[in-house]
């Protein structure tokens, strides 16, 4: 219920829209009652033979509300799918406020095919709330008082069984539906999302699958999935089955009833012989009321379900809360000696009861200085710089920007402040330019090609038959990785920012292109305060001081030349990589 209660909460903003389109379909099925029953009335006052005067209001009667029908239809039609749309548009912009924030942390517990289904199909099933439920309900409890009203004309016998009828198709065959699938809504929402999931995870990794031969697999598992959805489905088609031929049989039943009721009302002359006809066909168009309630009680499930699932993500915690009044950011400071960022006895781990990932850190980037965090893989290097962007908060101990607590900074300003380079950086399946523009949309084209060339990029883009036009592929697959990274480096340069955090940029590149990613990167690096973070000892020398970090510890400290001098874990590392030591 309370699920329930939170999305009629969404259609408060559009409740006029609502209202017009329920008395638009209200106004539709009363024409159509009133067109049905003027008809029949017509045809049988026609066979007795009167003037054809006589009928001349029936006639027109009919032609209005032919052309009321018609048009409250096509009206009704535009403006409830419109406000759908509205809806839906909102609820994905509202999802996807309430995602935002939560990332990288939140997200990384859930499989982005998971993800997309919450966020495309689940919002896009929600439609069913408003057009075949609130809607509906609404306009069948008024077609119902109005079929009522137009009964007692007759007969108030004849207007309460009508009524019974209505209610009995209206309630107890929703109910009936609802309870036969109870759960299955749930089922099918979970079996969709696990199918999408399997898709989408299969054709992220289809060259690795193929190259293993585990296409066989792959298939094997969507067909599971695909086979489970499809046994829900074919209970819930097999349930709509059965509350539509319920609902035509109550329909005609109805119809048979109330004819049967009549004739002794018609031979006692209470009623006119002329209106057994009518009679038979309001009931009957007065069904098409009702008809839609079932299948919206047998959907109901399945929207509440999927709208559990887009709460579910929407309402996590935030892993860091923004200041309610944010101090501004220093501003309009030569990059050079502008900027400072240290670490005050940091602590920090990513799940409650898990080992400490960083403990008791404390470092200082002094203003346009340059500090490397060496150490093996896992040891807690990249989790500096998640900290310093504030995907995540210490557990205890403060992160200063100039000698402020970073927190005291809303997040926008905050990264703004930050150039990021790593080695995971995500390439848009777009052009090489809109991948650039993402650091700094309003730059120019001087600027953009003063940035290739910082990066060592402009010759290849030049070699390019569409140039920057050029598209770069899923996750940037049609460059090579060198040109990724070197891409990710004029991206960063073309943001100009003064904070330059370079994360395992090298990883996974071969010696020539290291070296050439290297000279760019001392060229970005250039007047900017910047924190490199790396397991490979290149350009050592370069540094103002060197971190070595060991199972989310500082062991050791100091400049390249001192810590070889030290001959501690730096120098086994160095000699190590220098191929002076042996791994055996």
């Amino acid at each position: 219920m309370r699920t329930l209660t939170r999305l009629l909460a969404f259609l408060s903003p559009l409740r006029w829209r609502i209202a017009l389109a329920i008395l638009l379909g209200s106004v539709m099925l009363a024409s159509s009652i009133t067109l049905f029953g003027m008809a029949a009335y017509l045809i049988a006052a026609a066979a007795l033979g009167p003037l054809l005067v006589l009928l001349s209001i029936p006639i027109y009667l009919v032609q209005t509300m032919g052309i009321a029908r018609a048009a409250s239809r096509y009206w009704e039609r535009l403006v409830s799918h419109n406000t759908t749309l509205l809806l839906l548009a909102r609820l994905r912009v509202w999802a996807y406020r309430r995602i935002e924030p939560q990332a990288p942390a939140h997200l990384l517990a859930h499989r982005s095919g998971d993800m997309l289904a919450r966020l495309v199909s689940d919002i896009e099933e929600l439609q069913n709330v408003y057009l075949r439920v609130v809607s509906p309900i609404v306009v069948a409890l008024v077609i119902g008082l109005f079929t009522f009203g137009i009964f007692s004309i007759f007969s108030a016998g004849l207007a309460w069984v009508a009524l019974a009828f209505l209610g009995v198709a209206g309630l107890g065959v929703p109910i009936l539906s609802a309870a036969l699938t109870r759960g299955l809504g749930e089922q099918q929402v979970a079996a969709r999302a696990e199918l999408n999931t399997q898709v989408v995870d299969g054709l992220q990794g289809v060259q690795d699958v193929l190259a293993f031969g585990r296409a066989h697999a792959l298939l094997e598992r969507v067909t599971a999935c695909d086979h489970a959805l499809g046994r829900v489905q074919l209970r819930m088609a097999t349930i709509s089955g059965l509350q539509m031929a319920l609902g035509d049989l109550l329909m005609n039943m109805a119809m048979w009833v109330l004819i049967v009721l009549a004739i002794p009302l018609v031979a006692t002359r209470y009623i006119d012989g002329v209106y057994l006809g009518a009679i038979g066909l309001l009931i009957l168009a007065s069904f098409e009321a009702v008809q839609p309630l079932a299948p919206a009680f047998q959907g109901l499930g399945r929207s509440l379900a999927a709208a559990g699932r887009v709460f579910a993500v929407a309402d996590a915690p935030p892993p860091v809360i923004e200041s309610a009044d944010p101090q501004p950011v220093p501003t309009n400071m030569d990059y050079s000696g502008g900027y400072t960022l240290s670490f005050e006895h940091v602590h920090f781990t990513y799940r409650a009861g898990e080992r400490e990932t960083l403990s008791d850190i404390n470092l200082d980037l002094r203003q346009g200085s340059r500090v490397a965090i060496v150490g093996a893989s896992g040891a807690g290097k990249s989790t500096l710089g998640r900290l310093a962007l504030r995907f995540w908060d210490p557990a205890s101990g403060i992160i200063r920007m100039n000698g402020q607590d970073i927190r005291r900074y809303s997040l926008r300003d905050l990264r703004g402040l930050f150039g990021v380079v790593a080695q995971d950086t995500y390439i848009f399946n777009d052009t090489l330019r809109a991948n650039l523009l993402l650091a700094r949309p309003e730059a120019s084209q001087a600027e953009i090609e003063a940035a290739l060339e910082q990066a060592q990029l402009s010759e290849f883009v030049r070699q390019l038959p569409q140039g920057l036009k050029t598209w770069a592929g899923e996750q940037g697959l049609r460059l090579s990785g060198g040109e990724r990274q070197r891409l990710a480096v004029a991206r960063a340069l073309l943001k100009n920012a003064p904070i330059l955090i370079l994360d395992e940029v090298t990883a996974n590149l071969d010696p020539l292109t290291e070296r050439a990613l290297l000279a760019a990167l001392d060229e970005l690096a250039r007047g900017r305060t910047t924190l490199q973070i790396t397991h490979r000892l290149l350009e050592m020398e370069r540094m103002d001081e060197v971190l070595v970090l060991h199972r989310g510890s500082i062991v050791e400290r100091g400049t390249h030349n001192e810590l070889l001098a030290a001959e501690g874990l730096y120098r086994r590392l160095f000699d190590v990589q220098q191929g002076v030591l042996t791994l055996s």
